[in-house]
């Protein structure tokens, strides 16, 4: 918007004066050059520069100064180079040293990038005015080199006037860097009190305390202007939208007593977008509705207006004035398809992306791999990796689109391909690692984002706010004490108070199993916001202290109540089994989603009330479609509880209900065939399982748990060989078992969910499992350690769950063990804190 600002006010002012000027050049002239003069400014000013050319050839002997001027004008306006060149050639020395063709000059090699010869000529002028200084530095502005702009004007030898003073405020609003800031700032202490008058100079100097985020400077030059017009208005309000202060542009908007132009109307609506608060919904369709007819072909307003009807939820609005426009451009189709993924219809987005008519660019490409990786079913698939197969090269080394398609191929689960793509990044930034880290998250594979933490820290790239949260994160995942203080020691001071850091380390201690380190968090901060909360509840919910959950839910205030608390506080009561909290709770909901349902029958299944849980489902579907999730929380329970007539009856109904949810149907049959399994029935377990191979593939998730001793991190799976101590692991793990026999343990082959082969006996096949190599892990080589702690990526079993209780007993040692749904205290009394409801 700043070009738009001093396109329309710097260049009339400068051509108004250099028309006079070469009029008076002209004064001397002969009349046939006058007459050629006549003709030609005809033709220019009526937009004719193809004739007004043929003219200059026909009688460039005949031409002087002002006519060659002119004819270099109409070789701008043209975009013809060549010809331009041509004439450049033919100048005569005196020519080449008249200021009005060397400022033309400028401005014909700028408009064609051509700066080598525009910075040589400019160099060759020894009495540069302040049109010269004007000209160049307009020119290297367009050319994206405001930063030489800055080293022309140190160098300046003249007094510069409001104009050049005004592109300078414009190169340092681009540049945005110290240099930049002192430079400006210097210029407006400094410069004349009467240029205070200048409405063009100050517009561009509250552009630039704008980009600054000097509001309250802008704000008081905006003060000083007697008779501000709509370009000022915009200026301030363009800026405050930029500062993210809307409202403030909203309550500037309503003062204004002036005719309205584009601009305003597109800042308006970015502002409206911005808020999509009551206020904003009434003002932004307000002044849609009562838009003069000359703006509704304007695509910028209406891109703009699409954009703020989409923030607004108002997607049939949004939809009925983008199939009113007739002539769209990709950044329409932009507008429209980033609304679709803002309001969660990514199937819509890829409908439309069928439908460009246009060559597409980087914004559509980033929309279209949000939109994939956000659907990840089998279209989404298709059309991503296609397209980014055939992405032209010149999109190769934009960072955005990368980090995009990096997401996109980690949501699909494609872990080796968006390392691929990411080593291809030859500028790597904060952005890039960022998504890396998060897809290694999302993708269980945490050791890998703390490997790229370490690898930033070695190419010494800024780590923000934003990767330290992914960062804490992933540690969140592992779940490890030692690796968790190690991280936070990394932290710096200043951070300590921000408020998203301070959410993501509740919910990482919580994570980690110490609840205390949470609340030490969580106590620091002065006023809680609703993540806080339910970080916190969440937190203590995974640790089995339901009732302290229940006693903060009650502290919060009931405007901060929303759909997570709900979940978090319910979750909370089914992992301790409280029942009678859980019904309160949920009894108070006005408004309960099927999440929050799920989560209430999740609750009642764990106490095995199947009938309450099945009523629960059947109120919802009487006015809802059937939710897969509410048969899964069932299900799971029936699993506990070794109930094999409720599980059929469910498992049997989801395969009516949810035919097309193949990832459901194959978690569900897992289920039933491990119930069938813990029951002795093991000719149905092996019917289903091979029913399930035969559908989808051997696609079981396999146990797999960490645990860290002494720095080094292990991972095992269930009858792992894979580490180099696997023979001392394994004797261990034997002499561990024996130790349990003796005391009395006797495992439990219910838990056993295949056949077993002719060499595994039952004990040997339990006491393989990857947590008990986990432990075992931290036995050998003489070791007696104190605190052992162990995350698991899948439920515990129940075998392992009594043997682990008797392990932290014989041995004396604490042991933390975190599996997919909650953490387990075990303590050397031989309890765990979650007194076997798991």
């Amino acid at each position: 918007m700043n070009n738009l600002f001093m396109l329309r006010r710097i260049l009339p002012l400068y051509h108004n004066r250099s028309k006079i000027s070469l009029t008076l050049l002209s004064s001397s002239s002969s009349s046939s050059s006058k007459a050629i003069y006549s003709r030609m400014k005809g033709l220019i000013d009526s937009k004719q520069y193809e004739k007004a050319l043929s003219i200059f050839d026909q009688e460039s002997h005949l031409c002087k100064d002002i006519e060659i001027n002119m004819a270099l004008k109409a070789c701008i306006n043209l975009k013809d180079y060549q010809r331009g060149m041509n004439i450049q050639k033919k100048l005569s020395q005196n020519s080449l040293e008249n200021p009005y063709i060397q400022t033309t000059l400028i401005q014909f090699y700028m408009q064609f990038d051509d700066t080598n010869n525009a910075s040589r000529l400019f160099s060759a002028i020894t009495n540069k005015s302040n049109y010269i200084y004007v000209a160049m530095f307009k020119g290297l502005i367009s050319n994206n080199m405001s930063i030489t702009v800055l080293d022309l004007f140190d160098e300046i030898k003249i007094q510069p006037n409001e104009a050049t003073l005004a592109l300078v405020f414009r190169a340092c609003t681009r540049a945005i860097n110290d240099r930049a800031m002192k430079t400006g700032r210097n210029i407006l202490n400094q410069m004349p009190k009467t240029f205070l008058n200048d409405n063009i100079l100050l517009t561009s100097a509250i552009n630039m305390l704008m980009k600054f985020g000097d509001v309250q400077r802008a704000e008081d030059l905006f003060k000083i202007i007697k008779k501000k017009d709509i370009i000022t208005y915009g200026a301030m309000m363009k800026g405050y939208v930029e500062n993210s202060m809307s409202d403030k542009a909203l309550d500037l908007f309503e003062q204004i007593s002036l005719n309205l132009d584009s601009v305003i109307y597109t800042i308006i609506f970015n502002a409206c977008a911005q808020l999509h608060n009551d206020r904003a919904i009434k003002i932004g369709k307000k002044l849609l509705d009562e838009m003069p007819n000359n703006y509704e072909k304007d695509n910028n307003i209406n891109n703009s207006a699409i954009d703020m009807l989409m923030k607004f939820g108002d997607v049939k609005s949004a939809e009925n004035l983008f199939e009113a426009m007739k002539r769209k451009d990709i950044i329409t189709y932009g507008a429209m398809m980033k609304g679709y993924v803002e309001n969660n219809m990514n199937e819509k987005v890829l409908d439309l992306f069928e439908q460009i008519p246009l060559s597409i660019n980087n914004v559509i490409y980033t929309i279209i791999f949000n939109a994939c990786a956000q659907l990840c079913n089998d279209r989404a698939r298709q059309i991503g990796r296609k397209l980014l197969d055939e992405m032209p090269k010149k999109f190769i080394q934009n960072n955005y689109i990368y980090s995009s398609a990096i997401d996109m191929l980690m949501r699909f689960g494609d872990v080796q391909r968006a390392e691929d793509l990411f080593k291809m990044i030859e500028k790597k930034d904060s952005i890039s690692y960022g998504i890396m880290i998060n897809g290694c998250n999302i993708n269980n594979e945490p050791l890998k984002s703390l490997e790229l933490f370490e690898e930033m820290k070695e190419s010494d790239i800024n780590v923000d706010v934003t990767v330290l949260i992914k960062i804490i994160g992933a540690c969140a995942r592992i779940g490890m004490l030692s690796i968790c203080q190690s991280v936070v020691a990394q932290i710096p001071l200043d951070l300590y108070k921000n408020r998203w850091i301070c959410n993501s380390l509740i919910d990482m201690w919580g994570k980690a199993g110490s609840i205390k380190n949470a609340q030490e968090i969580f106590e620091s901060i002065d006023t809680p916001d609703i993540i806080t909360y339910t970080s916190m509840i969440n937190a203590f919910g995974l640790n089995r202290m339901g009732l302290e959950a229940t006693d903060l839910y009650r502290k919060i205030s009931n405007s901060l109540h929303d759909e997570i608390l709900y979940i978090c506080v319910l979750n909370a009561c089914s992992h301790s089994g409280l029942l009678y909290e859980a019904y309160s709770i949920f009894n108070e909901i006005h408004h309960k989603t099927a999440k929050i349902i799920t989560t209430m029958i999740d609750c009642l299944s764990r106490l095995f009330l199947f009938d309450e849980a099945q009523k629960l489902i059947e109120d919802y579907e009487t006015s809802n479609p059937p939710c897969s999730a509410m048969y899964m929380a069932i299900l799971s329970g029936a699993r506990n509880s070794r109930n094999s007539i409720v599980s059929e009856k469910i498992y049997e109904r989801m395969k009516l209900l949810f035919q097309n949810e193949k990832d459901t149907l194959t978690s569900g049959s897992i289920l039933l065939s491990n119930i069938y399994s813990s029951l002795g029935q093991h000719e149905e377990a092996q019917h289903i399982r091979l029913n399930r191979i035969k559908q989808v593939g051997k696609k079981v998730q396999p146990g797999l748990a960490w645990t860290e001793k002494d720095g080094e991190i292990a991972q095992f799976t269930a009858h792992d060989q894979s580490h180099r101590l696997s023979k001392e692991i394994y004797a261990e793990a034997d002499r561990i078992s024996c130790e349990l026999t003796e005391h009395g343990h006797k495992s439990d082959s219910s838990w056993i969910t295949r056949p077993l082969a002719e060499t595994e006996t039952i004990q040997s096949v339990l006491c393989s499992h990857s947590e008990r190599l986990a432990i075992a892990f931290h036995f050998i080589q003489g070791r007696k350690p104190s605190f052992i702690q162990i995350t698991e990526n899948l439920r515990v079993c129940g075998d392992c769950h009594q043997a682990t209780k008797l392990i932290a007993k014989i041995r004396q040692v604490k042991i933390v063990v975190r599996d997919a749904n909650c953490i387990h205290h075990f303590s050397t009394n031989g309890t765990c804190s979650c007194q076997d409801h798991f």
